[in-house]
């Protein structure tokens, strides 16, 4: 095959995070701020997200955005780097609420030192980043 078989794209783990959070993409658009059209040209990979929408997406999957770039193989220097088992327990625990995660991430990343940004490889400066008032 190609190079496919390296791992998903960043479109792929969204989707993927969003379906494990049971949210419709609908929904999640509108959480995020973006148009749902836009959210589903991310998913399918027609379309590159801005960091700004990367950040708003992350921030409602309640995930790094570094989290997301590392997964889909964007960070040239974690380039096998997969999530810590203890982020992962933390954030698939059903008895948490949304703000406990987030919470207990943060206090997490700052212990172990993950909260440092990380260096990317794509930046694009494209016309409009199609948030829609989403919150810096």
């Amino acid at each position: 095959m190609t190079d496919r078989e390296v791992g998903p794209t960043l479109g792929e783990i969204i989707r993927r995070q969003r379906e494990l959070s049971a949210m419709s993409m609908r929904q999640f658009a509108e959480m995020v701020g973006i148009s749902n059209p836009y959210l589903s040209q991310i998913e399918r990979g027609l379309r590159e997200p801005s960091e700004k929408v990367v950040e708003a997406i992350a921030r409602n999957l309640d995930v790094s955005a570094d989290v997301l770039y590392r997964q889909a193989g964007l960070d040239p220097d974690a380039a096998d780097a997969e999530e810590p088992p203890a982020r992962v327990a933390i954030r698939d625990d059903p008895r948490l609420s949304p703000r406990q995660r987030q919470a207990l991430l943060e206090v997490y990343d700052a212990f172990v030192g993950a909260g440092r940004p990380l260096r990317r490889r794509r930046r694009r400066h494209e016309d409009g980043d199609g948030i829609e008032g989403a919150e810096s």
